[in-house]
């Protein structure tokens, strides 16, 4: 979108704001929370309306007004959690609030209870049956009341609630977008449709109304299905349209850089956040993610510490602390932790996968594959708990479900080079040789972060006598090494010039291979050969050759030793 014509959308900030406030007060009215606290945060970020801009309170209805008592006492009843106690006395109320409150208040009745049968009955990982018995009776009275034309942004909300829990997607996404059009500022509608949008072209499809609130919904999308550029334009068009001070934009942000592994930037971002809202836990967890690649054990130590003394029976301080466990190589710990979570939201994602992780550790394969599972049953995008599978199923020597898995997380993160060597040796594993070339290829074209796929390309060439591909690929492979100043710390680098060495003295190239077996000397695992080798060339130059240019001098410039060797065309491995 252009920032014009978002510009002109954003225009007029007081008018949001005004809307802003108005929902706030409805979604408290109904004890949507979550939804209510969104709202607030976007409000905070605006400037203060002036008292004679402030919106007026919504005006009763002859309906509001007979139902007020009931209201009154059943939502004193619903905030201090006595569900059932709220319905009871809301039955037969005829006003929208009250029908919503009472149609909700059985919902978490339900829920509530399905979650506590979950947590007694049944082991963290054990695949459990058990229901909201509520869903099937809600879902019967809301579909006459929907036929009839009588459902509210709100109770159309509640309404999809119930179809997706009775795993009706279709049904869902339908409610959803009509919630949306009858109600476009609750922002727990447009986030329950995120959550069923499987991919781009299904969200393209989606006949959503032009309201400013879509573009927080759709950069929220695009984040979700991983086209982060995207998504990072948005929140930046978002910012420069008056959203400057918005929390909620600068912790998508960072969750953003840390899906695409921008790590440094991602950390920026929540270190900058915590000091704007010291006691946030939101993301947090994301956080410590952070914190745990970079192994950054004091910054983590001190999060988890801090997040217990604001709230310890939170879902993300647990994911803190079993991460804190995790860097300290005590698995059981970390795991129990995670298991925590897990009884606080059954539904947390990254408490899920993270426990497969720590499973994958103690390897007990069998347990991660469960953990995995269950982060799929909550988000099928989850591309971490797909990767986590094709893991597992590789311990368990099973190429074919590696294959599948891995094949998963690459739809999701087409352009991660670890799904895409993963695939190759799955691939190499059932023989399948020329898929797993074009996926090391592409594996190195998009940018190896473990520098791996050339390494692996240049073996499979070495196995299949492929000696000319092999030979370029080692190359490039050295190239890539010393470019990153990491060819001390590497140790697969020996492996390359061993290689190098004999195929240039093969090829009569004499002073190459005698620059490769010198280097070769600087490895203690290679110093033999490289001695033995020396030894050869020098016993078969009778005369000395024109000296070649180094070997190595491409490392400090454009021009690329590939040439040197065979001319062959790896483009043809490019899927």
């Amino acid at each position: 979108m252009k920032m014009a014509a978002l510009c002109s959308e954003f225009g007029d900030l007081v008018q949001i704001k005004k809307q802003l406030i108005s929902v706030i007060s409805l979604c408290k009215e109904r004890g949507l929370l979550h939804s209510a606290k969104w709202a607030s945060e976007l409000a905070f970020a605006l400037d203060p309306l002036p008292k004679d801009e402030l919106p007026p309170t919504s005006p009763l209805t002859e309906e509001d007004a007979q139902d007020l008592d009931a209201l009154t006492l059943a939502k004193s009843y619903f905030d201090l959690k006595e569900y059932d106690r709220a319905a009871y006395f809301l039955k037969g109320c005829r006003s929208q609030k009250a029908y919503f409150l009472y149609m909700y208040s059985r919902y978490l009745s339900g829920e509530k209870k399905k979650d506590d049968e979950t947590v007694d009955s049944l082991g963290p990982l054990e695949k459990g049956q058990v229901r909201n018995e509520a869903l099937r009776e809600l879902r019967v009275e809301l579909s006459k009341k929907h036929t009839a034309g009588e459902l509210d942004g709100f109770t159309l909300y509640l309404y999809g609630v119930v179809l997706r829990k009775l795993d009706l997607p279709k049904e869902a996404v339908d409610v959803f977008v009509e919630g949306i059009h009858a109600l476009p500022l609750h922002w727990g509608t447009w986030l329950e449709l995120s959550n069923l949008v499987t991919n781009i072209e299904m969200l393209k499809s989606l006949s959503l109304p032009d309201c400013w609130i879509k573009d927080f919904f759709m950069a929220h999308m695009y984040t979700e299905l991983q086209m982060i550029k995207e998504a990072l334009q948005k929140y930046q068009n978002l910012i420069e349209a008056g959203f400057s001070k918005s929390t909620y934009i600068i912790s998508q942000i960072a969750v953003a850089y840390h899906n695409i592994r921008d790590i440094d930037q991602a950390l920026a971002l929540f270190n900058e956040l915590r000091e704007q809202d010291p006691y946030r836990i939101d993301n947090m967890d994301t956080f410590s993610n952070l914190l745990y690649v970079k192994s950054m054990k004091p910054e983590l130590s001190y999060l988890a510490h801090n997040l217990v003394e604001i709230d310890k029976y939170r879902v993300e301080t647990c994911c803190v602390i079993g991460n804190y466990y995790s860097l300290r190589s005590q698995h059981e710990k970390a795991a129990l932790y995670f298991q925590r979570a897990l009884k606080l939201n059954p539904r947390c994602l990254g408490a899920w996968t993270l426990m497969g992780h720590e499973y994958m550790e103690m390897k007990n394969t069998s347990a991660a594959i469960q953990a995995y599972r269950h982060a799929i049953e909550v988000n099928k995008r989850d591309y971490r708990a797909w990767y986590g599978l094709g893991q597992t199923y590789e311990i368990l020597k099973m190429p074919f479900y590696c294959l599948y898995y891995y094949r998963k997380a690459h739809q999701l993160r087409p352009n991660d080079s670890r799904m895409l060597v993963a695939l190759g040796e799955s691939y190499e594993k059932l023989s399948q040789q020329a898929e797993a070339k074009k996926c090391y290829w592409r594996a190195y074209s998009v940018g190896d972060v473990e520098k791996m796929a050339l390494l692996k390309l240049a073996k499979l060439h070495e196995q299949l006598n492929e000696s000319d591909d092999a030979a370029q690929c080692y190359m490039l492979y050295i190239q890539d090494i010393f470019s990153c100043g990491e060819q001390l710390e590497h140790a697969e680098v020996s492996t390359a010039l061993r290689y190098l060495g004999q195929y240039y003295f093969k090829n009569k190239l004499y002073d190459e291979a005698s620059l490769c077996a010198q280097r070769c000397c600087d490895y203690n695992d290679a110093r033999e050969e490289g001695k033995a080798l020396l030894r050869q060339i020098s016993q078969v130059r009778d005369q000395i050759e024109t000296p070649s240019a180094d070997l190595f001098a491409p490392l400090s410039n454009n021009n690329t030793p590939v040439r040197r060797v065979s001319p062959l065309n790896l483009i043809s491995f490019t899927p």
